[in-house]
């Protein structure tokens, strides 16, 4: 039988090692963070221009939450062929729909599209990218009005990760004339408010 002690230091352990994973995830969604406000802050690499570049003090983002981080069931779409999904300037661009990605919160399950540029994937360094277009009940508040944006990468098995701390309003959210945005498909659309990832505020650009 396991002595009070025993169990006590166990406890302890347990803590110490939950406490360091929280530690890690915490640094790796602020390293998120700070790239995407050091890729806005470079001239080279920014969509904000004049101004909006000069003021730029940083994105505002939600409390980090791991909540949002979630383990998805990932169906690969068999067979799948090139459609062209509009975007904000009128235009199209080629995709295909690489897979689902199904997941449950709250007692409820949910179904998201995952896609893959067909031009994007021409280059070696994306060859394992996937594209997650969605809109929840925060956009048109405090998020784009036209949804969001997550970046993923071709899962192994059939779990996919889906952390919804990463994710980002598209280009055209900052700047309309230099830059044309897949629109979210509709039926990437959440009816909750995923409260997690960059926020947007136009204040933060004037």
């Amino acid at each position: 039988m396991m002595n009070k002690l025993t169990l006590l230091l166990l406890m302890l352990i347990s803590q110490l090692v939950s406490s360091q994973e929280v530690s890690g995830y915490t640094a790796e969604i602020r390293k998120f963070q700070a790239e995407i406000n050091r890729e806005y802050r470079d001239a080279k690499e920014s969509p904000l221009r004049g101004e909006h570049l000069a003021n730029f003090r940083g994105h505002p983002f939600f409390p980090i939450n791991s909540n949002y981080k979630v383990q998805a069931q990932f169906r690969k779409t068999p067979d799948a062929v090139p459609f062209n999904i509009p975007t904000s300037s009128g235009h199209a661009r080629p995709y295909v729909e690489y897979g689902e990605a199904e997941f449950s919160r709250d007692g409820k399950t949910y179904t998201l599209k995952i896609y893959q540029s067909v031009e994007l994937v021409q280059k070696p360094e994306y060859k394992n990218h996937l594209f997650l277009p969605f809109r929840d009940a925060t956009n048109g508040n405090e998020t784009y009005g036209g949804g969001r944006y997550l970046d993923l990468e071709i899962p192994e098995g059939v779990v996919i990760v889906i952390d919804f701390n990463k994710a980002y309003q598209p280009y055209c959210a900052y700047n309309a004339y230099d830059y044309s945005c897949p629109v979210v498909p509709a039926g990437n659309t959440l009816p909750y408010s995923v409260m997690a990832g960059v926020k947007y505020d136009d204040i933060y650009f004037k």
